[in-house]
């Protein structure tokens, strides 16, 4: 019988660098109670969400033309380790739409390794959203 991937357990520091407790940082999120007010805030909270295993956050913060009907963190087998926010434009209250450039770091079974992205975001029905990257290394 296969085995089935455990979600790894929540922590007690965020996931995604603010040094705040995860449960008043994105764990509010992925909670529900509350929203991302920006798209950096939206982009931690979805690292985050990679990182603890929710992927019912990740497709409920991606926008439904981009959606993908689900998502598998087991299949990659990372354990996501550091977040670092390169640049961000736009993605503020004021504006609809924005990006953040971000570096991820992991580790999988061929070692430590990382990500970096330039993630776009728009506004939906007054949320933000992932759309999709522009750029991918």
């Amino acid at each position: 019988m296969p085995r089935r991937s455990r979600k790894p357990a929540r922590p007690t520091t965020c996931p995604c660098g603010s040094g705040a407790a995860y449960a008043a940082c994105c764990g509010r999120f992925h909670s529900g109670a509350a929203k991302a007010p920006t798209a950096e805030a939206l982009m931690r909270s979805r690292y985050s969400a990679f990182a603890v295993g929710d992927e019912a956050y990740l497709l409920r913060t991606w926008h439904p033309e981009t959606r993908p009907e689900r998502v598998d963190l087991a299949a990659d087998g990372r354990t996501w380790t550091g977040l670092e926010i390169l640049e961000v434009t736009g993605g503020t209250p004021l504006h609809t739409s924005g990006t953040v450039r971000f570096r991820a770091h992991y580790t999988d079974g061929e070692g430590p390794g990382s990500q970096t992205e330039n993630s776009v975001f728009e506004r939906f029905g007054g949320d933000w959203l992932y759309v999709d990257a522009l750029a991918f290394e």
